[in-house]
């Protein structure tokens, strides 16, 4: 049984719904992706966070970029969701997009106590989960093939 603020956050099947950004920039360097330390989990890995209930998954994903990192940015191209078991061993689905930096700077919050501006050899060897890399790898390649 879910208690609490999750209850809400379930679809009809059960899942838990979210959503987040692979952050980009273009730097001197090249394109380097933000990645997002979580103290609570220890781990290393893009921003994204739970639905509100009666809220879009692209009011969700800008949101909790906000939320967790301060920043604000232009939306582009939706990338493939991720499926998984989160740690209370619920089914979870993350819906990503593409999310160009535009304002902000990062401000040590409760959910999120660093960020990194890497690039994508360097996010890869950082990032804690499979799921993440496998999405870095689409990201660059999306990057890649825009005009």
């Amino acid at each position: 049984m879910i208690i609490g603020d999750d209850a809400d956050r379930l679809d009809a099947h059960g899942t838990i719904r979210a959503a987040g950004c692979v952050v980009w920039r273009a730097a001197e360097t090249g394109l380097e992706v933000l990645v997002a330390h979580r103290d609570r989990y220890d781990d290393w890995s893009f921003p994204k966070g739970k639905r509100d209930p009666g809220e879009s998954d692209e009011a969700c994903a800008r949101r909790e970029v906000k939320e967790e990192t301060n920043l604000e940015g232009e939306f582009g191209p939706e990338l493939t969701s991720v499926t998984y078991v989160d740690h209370k061993g619920r089914n979870k689905v993350v819906r990503y997009w593409l999310m160009r930096w535009c304002r902000g700077e990062f401000v040590p919050n409760e959910e999120v106590d660093e960020v990194l501006w890497l690039g994508p050899p360097e996010a890869a060897a950082l990032l804690s989960y499979q799921h993440d890399e496998n999405l870095l790898i689409e990201a660059v390649g999306v990057l890649r093939s825009m005009p």
